[in-house]
C-alpha cells in the first residue's frame, strides 16, 4: 500500500466505529466513513473536541453540526500547491490528501520526460491532480461533470499560482467529451481518471461504472498520443477486484514487456493505531518507451 508521509497540513488522527477524527491544517473534523468498522477506545482528546462533525441522515445525506467555529474557506499546502477546503453537504472538504502519492509521481514523470506535455484529467473534481500537473509544466484539459466542481477547481489554480497556465476548464459528461475527441482526432500524452461509482452529467447523463468503464476505456485508449507518458485510474468501488482494473488496463492500452503496470491501493497512516486506512487503489501504467 502507497501512503503519504509528507502531508504536514493533514493528520488522520484517529478512526474508530464509522468515524474519522481528523486534522486539516488547524481545522479538527469528525467525519463518516464506512471502512472503519473496529471498535476500541477513543483515547485522544481532540474525540471530545472537534471544530465541527459530520452527521449521516437516515433519509440520505447528512448535516455538519458546528461545535467550533470553522471558517465557509480555508487552505491547506502541499508540495508548492494551495487547495481551499469548504465543508461540503455529503461529508467530503473537496479534498482526497491519500491522492498526494499520486500528484507527486505525475509531478515527477512530467518533469522527467523533458517535453511537452498534454494532460487529460477526466472526473477531475475540484482539481488537485490537476493543479499537480500545472506545476509541473504540462498543458492540462480538465474535465468534470458539475460546474460548481470546475469553479472549485479553478480558486485552487489561482490559490497555487498556476492559473496563467495553458489549461481548458471543461464542464462536460467524461465519456461524451472522449467520443468527441476521437472524431477531432485530439491526442494526450498522460491521462489520469477518478471515476465515482455513480454520477450523472451535466444533461442528467447516468454513469455507472459496471457499464460504462470498458466503453469509457476504449475510448480513452483512442486520444493516447503516439509517445504517452503514463495513465492513472482511480477506483473506489468496493465491487471491483484491483487485478480486474488491471486485466482491463492491459486490454485496452498498448502495454509493453519493459512498462510499469501496476495496482496498489493508496491509504492514510492512523496516528493513534499504527495502522493504515485504505482509501481505494490506483492502476499506474507508465510507458517506458
Amino acid at each position: 500500500m502507497r501512503t503519504v508521509t509528507d502531508f504536514s497540513d493533514y493528520e488522520l488522527i484517529d478512526a474508530e466505529n464509522g468515524e474519522r477524527l481528523e486534522r486539516w491544517k488547524d481545522i479538527i473534523l469528525i467525519r463518516p466513513d464506512p471502512q472503519i468498522i473496529w471498535r476500541g477506545k477513543r483515547n485522544n482528546p481532540l474525540w471530545n473536541d472537534p471544530n465541527a462533525v459530520y452527521h449521516r441522515s437516515n433519509s440520505g445525506g447528512g448535516y455538519w453540526e458546528n461545535v467550533k467555529k470553522v471558517p465557509d474557506v480555508w487552505n491547506v499546502t502541499y508540495n508548492g500547491l494551495t487547495f481551499c477546503l469548504k465543508p461540503m453537504g455529503f461529508k467530503h472538504t473537496g479534498l482526497f490528501p491519500e491522492q498526494a502519492v499520486n500528484w507527486n509521481l505525475a509531478m515527477e514523470l512530467i518533469k522527467g520526460a523533458n517535453r511537452p506535455i498534454k494532460v487529460l484529467n477526466l472526473f477531475a473534481y475540484t482539481g488537485a491532480a490537476t493543479v499537480a500537473c500545472l506545476k509541473a509544466g504540462a498543458d492540462v484539459t480538465h474535465v468534470d461533470a458539475s460546474k460548481g466542481m470546475v469553479n472549485w477547481a479553478k480558486e485552487n489554480a489561482d490559490a497555487s499560482g498556476v492559473s496563467d497556465r495553458n489549461v481548458r476548464w471543461l464542464v462536460d459528461d467524461c465519456l461524451k467529451f472522449v467520443n468527441r475527441e476521437i472524431r477531432r482526432g485530439k491526442k494526450y500524452d498522460a491521462i489520469i481518471m477518478d471515476p465515482p461509482s455513480y454520477g450523472r452529467g451535466p444533461n442528467g447523463e447516468v454513469w455507472k461504472i459496471e457499464n460504462k468503464l470498458s466503453e469509457l476505456l476504449l475510448g480513452v485508449s483512442k486520444v493516447l498520443s503516439d509517445e504517452p507518458l503514463f495513465f492513472f485510474l482511480n477506483t473506489y468501488t468496493t465491487g471491483f477486484s484491483p487485478t480486474i482494473i488491471n486485466y482491463l488496463v492491459k486490454q485496452y492500452f498498448p502495454v509493453k514487456e519493459n512498462d510499469q503496470l501496476f495496482t496498489d491501493e493508496i491509504g492514510l497512516n492512523v496516528t493513534e493505531r499504527d495502522i493504515t486506512l485504505p482509501c481505494g487503489s490506483t492502476t499506474i501504467w507508465i510507458n517506458n518507451g
